[in-house]
């Protein structure tokens, strides 16, 4: 149990301060740590806004005071693989704490198949992103120009 400085308990203790969907309550005092406990089946950003915000479930996007939410992504190659592969992290971790959930379950195995097809797709047109990839070739590649970030930015023709 939490105990302020003077000895009782944290008005939002004494309110009895509801834990609802993963978001801070308002009564929740500053001093007093929270931790939002996701359930089985959370609601879940597309993979670009999770990206962007940080997170692949809007219950645990919680920005601080005044902050501000997550930018837009540019519409390219790299930043779909990029969106993709956050996606598969993000659901690995979840599932390290809610095995049981298929659902979840099922959109790591999708999300890994698209991220996997993603990056040789990405790969295949513009050459390795990754040393491991590299040393999957004939000769070494990884210091060739163009860098893939390059053809985001229109920089290569």
């Amino acid at each position: 149990m939490l105990i302020e400085n003077n000895g009782t308990r944290p008005a939002s203790a004494q309110a009895g301060c509801p834990d609802s969907n993963g978001t801070l309550p308002s009564c929740a005092g500053l001093a007093v740590p929270y931790v939002p406990f996701q359930q089985n089946n959370p609601q879940k950003y597309a993979q670009t806004e999770a990206l962007s915000n940080g997170t692949l479930f809007p219950g645990l996007n919680l920005p601080f005071h005044l902050a501000v939410e997550g930018s837009s992504l540019p519409a390219t190659p790299l930043a779909e693989l990029q969106a993709l592969e956050f996606v598969v992290l993000e659901l690995g971790i979840y599932l390290d704490t809610h095995k049981d959930d298929t659902e979840a379950f099922n959109l790591f195995k999708q999300f890994s198949a698209m991220e996997k097809a993603a990056k040789a797709a990405y790969e295949s047109k513009y050459g390795p992103i990754t040393k491991e990839t590299a040393a999957a070739g004939d000769s070494y590649q990884w210091l060739s120009d163009p860098w893939p970030w390059n053809y985001a930015q229109n920089e290569v023709k």
